[in-house]
């Protein structure tokens, strides 16, 4: 049911202009989950919809799925570029999201042969989709170097990789700008530093001593 509902989706996406990569009830899930492992989950969720779809297209030669296989395949590797967003974004805040990539893992290695048998098959109308498809297969097989990883050592590349960023914006910034933007840096640094951990206790009260 859910694969003919988003048949209907991409179907009709095109008459409404701009078209999203993820369905109102999918978007609406994905806002309701707190946890980026939770998100990380239904994300792979949807891409394994989106490539269930593309098999049943390329199964049968019918006029006008071109398109369809088209969109679904583009929708798929934005869907992995929301999971590697999710992923990064926990990894930078300390958070646990490899239950999440465990089933992103899955989804990913489940996918990958379908859509090498679908370029390998050479079907008719490939040309229409050849590039999307060629792109959905590379952003997997990238993705599942990712979802194998070490964390640890992602989390330094990200690291680098912010480094490396805030250097050229630096770069690009007069002198003054660069010492105001440190110094504010510090400053919140420091106050972070000197904030104290809550407390139930009244003002004066002290913490009795072990027996």
């Amino acid at each position: 049911m859910r694969t003919a509902a988003l048949f209907c989706v991409l179907l009709a996406a095109p008459l409404f202009g701009q078209r999203d990569f993820l369905t109102a009830d999918e978007a609406d899930q994905i806002r309701e989950a707190q946890e980026p492992a939770d998100r990380v989950k239904l994300y792979a969720a949807f891409a394994r919809q989106r490539i269930k779809l593309v098999e049943q297209l390329a199964a049968k030669e019918k006029a006008g799925r071109s398109l369809l296989i088209h969109d679904a395949l583009e929708d798929y590797s934005n869907i992995l570029d929301a999971v590697d967003d999710v992923v990064d974004d926990a990894i930078k805040r300390k958070l646990d999201v490899k239950p999440g990539l465990a089933a992103v893992a899955a989804m990913e290695k489940e996918t990958l042969p379908i859509l090498k048998r679908i370029e390998d098959g050479r079907p008719k109308d490939l040309s229409r989709y050849e590039f999307v498809l060629t792109q959905a297969i590379e952003t997997t097989s990238d993705g599942l170097n990712l979802a194998e990883g070490d964390l640890n050592v992602r989390a330094a590349d990200l690291a680098a990789r912010e480094e490396r960023e805030k250097r050229q914006r630096e770069s690009m910034m007069g002198t003054k700008e660069v010492e105001a933007k440190r110094a504010e840096e510090k400053k919140s640094a420091e106050t972070e530093s000197k904030r104290k951990a809550p407390t139930l206790r009244r003002k004066g009260e002290t913490v009795p001593p072990p027996r």
